[in-house]
């Protein structure tokens, strides 16, 4: 008997030592804690503020002026919320350096190059919208400190004219307004309602009034009245800016009664475009505006080209006449009619985009505006659908069927750009069949082809592993190139990560070894940074292992731009990469930057270190930005690169 138990319990010994590890592989990985996190953060943004006191100081060092302000620009954004003061006194120092920018004329202009030009106007928004997200008073007291001296914020420009161009000024007190709106709201009523005294008409007065709404209802509703009825005064057969603003009243449609709009809002978040007219206002502007647009004749040959008349050349120019090379011999003013005939088409096409409303709101004259709409030329939707379809394309969440609707009203042109988008949306969804056969009925050709690949891609991680492997081997053989082998790689590794992670480590090695040269071109250094993002979730040593050789070779690159510079290329100016420009030396750097950055977040100082390896204080500069936004999780302002387009790499850090 006891024989039997002692077998028995050892019996049950070894099962429950077997079992152990399986269940514990089982467990869910335990997540940190509050105060854990807590203490994470701080760590990060400790080692961020410390890394931006060395870009601050270094930043002093460069000769371009415009890379000193755009450094102090980027530095007090970031350092708002840590330290006001300093926050403030670098975007002083940014004013300063604008408004010396402003006074000095460019003597680079001989060097013609997509780095070249300083873009004071750039550099001067970028300064007053950096600081209308802290501190709405503050970006109106640099507006005005870096107000050109021939510039005067009520310069006359000639409202009736459609294609008259507001003048710079006037554009950037606009585009401020939507900016403060947001942040004060109050403060951007204020400054909406002095524009309108000065007979502007601001676009962005539906963001204000639609910000003002959610603060205080009585203001908005008196901003609004007085909209409209300098709307109606100005008469918008007349006058484009006023037109322009009915139509982005018009555009949203009417707010829904309070007792809806309560319930609306528990069910999804508030958007900062939403109604701003009640349905009756709305209804009597969009009556105003039909009634305006009713007046539209159709285009003749004359007025077809009456603004545009003139253009380069007067009437006697190549043949004696009395313009021939007369100084004023550019454009001729259009006539009272022509600007009347190009506001009332204007209005009529938009009044295309609320053929629903006025189908709802003012049923009886909805059959007159689509018969005017034929009569002029506008039967067709082909603008409207043209504008839905690119709105669809911009919308990074949008659904297969979504995407399906708009690619069958698109413009033909557009259509195999939105169906290849739908058939990628499908396979991201996990509908593989319904991918297939979106590229089968819609697509062609190469189009047709790079989604038959990602979906034979997909399918090829379903399989047993030893199949697998085998299969994709004999893929990657008969891809053209390099780039394409990679991307199969990443792919299938991006699909195992979570179910095999032995073989994602496998495969993210094969595509190590295939970019493990010297690039030769940027689309080299794109692999190698594709394949860096992907070990970074996983194995970020083998991320910085994979970076470093790049960051020794795109120092290679500065010193030799440097040394043709003004002969074969012009990146430089004045012997310095201005930090913002069209280069594509500098969108790598950015982003060999915004990859430190991800791996700053594992493991700092050997981020901090490999930055540190620039050498050009340009370059340090531009990746150490990079490292603190990223610790602070603040988005890069700087362009996105091509790098990643088409693909859907999306390791995430543990």
């Amino acid at each position: 008997l006891m024989t039997n138990r002692s077998t028995l319990l050892i019996a049950l010994l070894m099962i429950f030592t077997a079992v152990l590890p399986v269940c514990a592989q089982e467990q869910p990985a335990q997540q940190p804690t509050a105060e854990a996190l807590e203490k994470q953060k701080a760590e990060f943004d400790k080692n961020a503020y410390r890394l931006l006191d060395q870009v601050i100081d270094e930043a002093q060092s460069l000769r371009l002026i415009e890379n000193r302000v755009r450094v102090q620009i980027n530095a007090a954004d970031l350092l708002w919320d840590h330290n006001q003061g300093r926050a403030r006194s670098l975007f002083s120092l940014a004013a300063d350096g604008v408004a010396e920018i402003l006074r000095t004329p460019d003597t680079g202009g001989r060097q013609q190059g997509p780095n070249q030009g300083r873009r004071p106007t750039q550099l001067r928004q970028d300064l007053v919208f950096a600081a209308a997200r802290h501190d709405a008073p503050l970006a109106y007291q640099l507006l005005a400190a870096t107000r050109p001296a021939s510039t005067t914020p009520t310069a006359a420009t000639d409202r009736r004219n459609p294609r008259a161009q507001l003048n710079s000024e006037e554009n950037l007190e606009q585009a401020l307004l939507a900016q403060v709106a947001a942040l004060d709201p109050k403060m951007a009523a204020q400054n909406a309602e002095q524009m309108l005294e000065k007979g502007q008409f601001p676009r962005s007065l539906t963001q204000v009034i639609n910000q003002l709404q959610r603060q205080d209802q009585e203001a908005a509703a008196k901003l609004t009245d007085k909209t409209l009825k300098r709307i109606q005064a100005a008469n918008i057969l007349t006058n484009s800016e006023a037109s322009s603003l009915a139509l982005a009243l018009l555009a949203s449609g009417p707010r829904m009664p309070v007792a809806a709009a309560v319930e609306s809002a528990t069910k999804a978040p508030q958007q900062s475009r939403g109604p701003v007219l009640d349905q009756s206002p709305y209804t009597d502007l969009l009556s105003t505006v039909i009634d305006s647009a009713m007046k539209a004749t159709p285009q003749t040959q004359n007025n077809q080209r009456g603004l545009n008349t003139q253009r380069g050349r007067g009437p006697g120019v190549g043949s004696g006449g009395p313009n021939a090379g007369g100084p004023n011999n550019t454009q001729a003013q259009p006539t009272d009619a022509q600007i009347e005939q190009g506001n009332a088409r204007r209005l009529l096409g938009g009044l295309q985009a609320v053929l629903p409303q006025i189908d709802q709101y003012l049923p009886s004259r909805a059959q007159a505006v689509r018969q005017k709409m034929t009569e002029v030329g506008m039967g067709d939707s082909s603008r409207m659908n043209a504008a839905q379809a690119f709105g669809a394309l911009q919308q990074g969440n949008v659904n297969t069927d979504t995407l399906m609707q708009a690619a069958a009203v698109a413009p033909q042109q557009m259509q195999a750009r939105i169906y290849q988008q739908a058939a990628f949306r499908a396979l991201d969804d996990g509908n593989t069949d319904l991918a297939r056969q979106i590229a089968t009925d819609h697509l062609q050709a190469n189009a047709r082809d790079a989604v038959m690949q990602r979906i034979d891609f997909r399918e090829m991680t379903k399989k047993a592993e030893g199949a697998r492997i085998d299969e994709i081997r004999q893929t990657l053989a008969r891809l053209q190139s390099d780039g394409e082998r990679i991307d199969l790689l990443l792919q299938v590794a991006i699909d195992q990560q979570k179910t095999d992670p032995k073989l994602t480590l496998q495969l993210l090695e094969e595509a190590r070894q295939m970019t493990n040269r010297r690039a030769t071109s940027y689309d080299n250094f794109a692999q190698q940074l594709k394949v860096a993002h992907a070990f970074a979730a996983i194995e970020p040593a083998r991320s910085f292992e994979v970076l470093e050789p790049g960051i020794s070779h795109l120092n290679e690159l500065f010193s030799a731009a440097a040394l043709l510079s003004g002969f074969e290329i012009n990146l430089f100016r004045d012997g310095e990469l201005p930090l913002q420009g069209g280069s594509a030396l500098t969108a790598t750097v950015t982003r060999y930057g915004q990859e430190l950055a991800l791996l700053a977040r594992s493991d700092f100082e050997r981020s901090e270190m490999l930055a540190g390896r620039f050498q050009y204080p340009e370059s340090r500069i531009l990746a150490r930005l990079s490292i603190v936004q990223g610790l602070l999780g603040i988005q890069s302002e700087q362009p996105s690169s091509n790098f990643f387009r088409g693909q859907n790499f999306n390791f995430r850090p543990q």
